[in-house]
């Protein structure tokens, strides 16, 4: 390097660089040795010094450097500061961008762009990166770093110091990095204003094994960083604590060894029924699909539930849009009255305990307006509210003796967080799509499901897993049972033409169906990214229903969709809006509507279906699977027989 000697410090093995301040130069003048950095710009980052304050209590993440590499105009930039802004804001993850401009604004001011100066560039940058990546920060550093040598050796410090480094190659074309430079850098490059243009007047060298390589000529900033997301996340970089573990402490169940002693001080306390809907939510609970409640909620919870959609918790926000609760009569408020403790029995057996007690009012009228947007005892959920919960609210610590069985044949597709994030490690998935259903699926479903899988494969996922959860909860009367959906699912996926049993897991989601709209659907979002999901599949009016009075849906049918791609505390989440599929009867299969041939069209709604299964009629064909279609008809006459 030019204008720079090392000096052995007296009696040690260390030595420090000494660099002589270089004449003054022009724009244009170069050294012969180098032209100083002077075609570059401050890129100033979007986040606030408040913003990075909020993520310096995060005592769980792990440092690392995350290098960008790739021509000027690549969008290595954009994507730094993009990949910055959600770890900051989204994740509270200390994170710092090292961009090349504002480097040469600063520490390596001095030097130029001859082969050289770029090595000692990169060489400087680098143990900078090892520094943050030391400290606990995720240092993203965005430089061209045009030859492999030099990127080697900042990957070689970091491995010698057991820091995990991440090369990302920002690839695109040099014609579309050039119809890109607003700066017009490529243009004073190729006129001869600019010496020493990579790509123009030297190479650059790309990765021959980068972790990921960005094409953001094809892919969207927001695609680009969600693949770093994946990545990061699969590989457990960004957090210290091993993941099952994390999942387990989300679980709410007494350790075996202390379960007799703890059953036998529950014969001290108040003993509490609670009825089957009750149990559905102790099980949501205990399984850790709520997180983080740690129980029943108390107050505060329930009023930033009803109100905000979300709880506060060790100043983060979680998204919770729906109060889970539990009631009791005065009878028992009274027998409560000074108590602390509370044990909770199920079918007269004991399940669980409370301790730390609250009781508040059950104002039932409020509660629903807020929850469901409208008061009326005829609506389903609202008739359980009103006719079979007390007029008070019990919050508490929960600790329930053991995993919830309902012992109806179904229970080994019962999976906790916790048991499906083994087996999306055990299939290596790199991506999971959840589809939450309540209804039989037809060939409409099948066709999203399978569609969004071809769609994350194109995006560059190799193993994308379909979530396949239909909920297990209580529903509605005239909702086909879970037994019955179940079996019908089995068929779907058994027939293989429309979704592929080896990416996909089917599970039950123990959570009640509420009936209450883009209010719940932010509920049945949160706990598919709780159990592990990034894509979530939302179809149209989702946990909707008609007026009870009028017949009219409730809600908006494409509220659902936009409330979550707002909601707070979802960020994590991608969501992939639901097509409207209908019976394209000149193909006579599913299709997605075209409302420029909606004569081509018919739609089969719910009512019509069961209709044609009492009635003993066939659907028109490539509707349904004709096997999961006899499923569904076989109940619907067994009714029928009743």
């Amino acid at each position: 390097m030019s204008n720079a000697k090392r000096v052995k410090l007296n009696g040690t093995n260390s030595d420090f660089l000494i660099v002589k301040s270089k004449p003054e130069m022009s724009v244009n003048e170069t050294s012969q040795s180098s032209q100083v950095a002077t075609n570059i710009t401050y890129q100033k980052s979007t986040i606030a010094k408040l913003d990075r304050l909020g993520t310096f209590s995060s005592k769980n993440q792990n440092g690392c450097t995350v290098w960008f590499t790739g021509l000027s105009c690549s969008g290595k930039t954009t994507l730094s500061f993009a990949l910055e802004e959600y770890l900051v804001k989204t994740r509270r993850i200390s994170t710092y961008t090292l961009d090349g401009d504002n480097i040469r604004h600063g520490l390596n001011s001095n030097l130029g762009f001859s082969p050289e100066d770029r090595t000692e560039n990169i060489r400087r940058i680098g143990e900078v990166s090892k520094l943050f990546a030391d400290s606990g920060i995720v240092c993203l550093s965005s430089f061209i770093s045009p030859y492999h040598a030099d990127r080697q050796r900042v990957r070689d410090i970091h491995q010698k110091f057991g820091l995990p480094f991440v090369e990302v190659y920002v690839k695109a074309p040099l014609e579309v990095c050039e119809q890109r430079d607003v700066k017009g850098l490529y243009k004073k490059a190729r006129s001869g204003l600019i010496k020493d243009f990579t790509a123009i007047h030297s190479k650059y060298e790309e990765p021959a094994n980068p972790e990921i390589i960005l094409e953001t000529s094809k892919f969207s900033i927001s695609d680009c960083v969600q693949k770093i997301i994946n990545y990061l996340d699969q590989n457990k970089i960004l957090s210290q604590p091993n993941e099952k573990v994390s999942l387990k402490q989300k679980e709410l169940f007494v350790k075996a060894e202390n379960s007799d002693q703890l059953k036998t001080e529950c014969g001290n306390f108040f003993q509490l029924s609670i009825n089957r809907t009750e149990m559905q939510w102790l099980q949501v609970l205990s399984e850790g699909w709520a997180h983080p409640l740690r129980g029943f909620m108390h107050e505060d919870q329930y009023l930033q539930t009803l109100h905000f959609n979300c709880i506060k918790q060790n100043n983060q926000m979680f998204n919770q849009s729906v109060p889970i609760v539990l009631s009791c009569s005065e009878a028992d408020k009274q027998s409560l009255s000074g108590k602390k403790e509370v044990a909770l029995n199920f079918n007269e057996k004991l399940v669980g305990f409370m301790t730390n007690i609250t009781i508040y009012p059950h104002r039932k009228e409020e509660r629903c307006a807020r929850q469901f947007g409208l008061v009326n005892a005829r609506h389903p959920y609202q008739k359980y509210i009103f006719e079979e919960c007390g007029d008070w609210l019990i919050g508490g610590d929960l600790h329930v003796f053991e995993r919830v069985r309902w012992q109806d044949g179904l229970d080994e597709y019962r999976l906790t967080p916790f048991e499906l994030n083994e087996k999306f490690q055990e299939i290596k998935a790199d991506a999971i799509f959840a589809f939450q259903l309540r209804n039989p699926i037809h060939n409409g479903h099948a066709l999203l499901m399978r569609d969004t899988r071809k769609f994350l494969l194109d995006k560059g996922y190799k193993n994308p897993v379909l979530l396949l959860h239909p909920l297990g909860g209580w529903t509605k009367d005239d909702d086909a049972p879970l037994h019955v959906r179940i079996e019908q699912h089995k068929a779907v996926l058994e027939d293989g033409n429309y979704l592929d049993a080896n990416s996909t897991i089917m599970a039950i989601f123990p959570s009640p169906m509420m009936y209450a709209g883009p209010t719940e659907v932010q509920w049945h979002a949160k706990t598919r990214m709780n159990a592990g999901a990034n894509f979530y599949i939302v179809g149209r009016d989702p946990a909707g229903m008609p007026h009870p009075d009028t017949k009219v849906d409730i809600y908006d049918p494409t509220h659902g969709s936009r409330v979550l791609q707002m909601a707070p505390g979802l960020e994590d989440l991608k969501i992939v809006p639901f097509k409207v599929a209908a019976y394209n009867k000149t193909l006579n299969q599913m299709d997605y509507f075209d409302a420029s041939n909606a004569s081509n069209f018919e739609f089969i709604s719910g009512t019509k279906m069961r209709k044609l299964a009492r009635e003993g009629e066939l659907p028109p064909d490539g509707f349904m699977v004709r096997k999961a279609w006899d499923i569904l008809a076989g109940y619907y006459k067994s009714l029928n027989q009743k």
